[in-house]
């Protein structure tokens, strides 16, 4: 999943918007919504990062020590 593709899936199910795709309409483009929605869908965001820097590291770790037993 792309990172617009992740972004955007939050975006849906926590601040329930369509699609974070520009389309041109102040009624389509622009949102109201809640605090805490916006302190859920942030937290969605920051930890889907943390969890993608995990994993980069890891996989990073592992292609270290492979090369090392070659």
């Amino acid at each position: 999943m792309t990172k617009f593709e992740q972004l955007e899936a939050i975006a849906k199910k926590q601040l329930e918007i369509p699609t974070l795709e520009e389309r041109k309409s102040d009624r389509l483009d622009f949102h109201e919504v809640s605090v805490w929605g916006l302190l859920n869908a942030l937290e969605r965001a920051y930890e889907a990062g943390r969890d993608a820097g995990r994993d980069e590291e890891a996989t990073r770790a592992a292609e270290d020590a492979a090369g090392e037993s070659i």
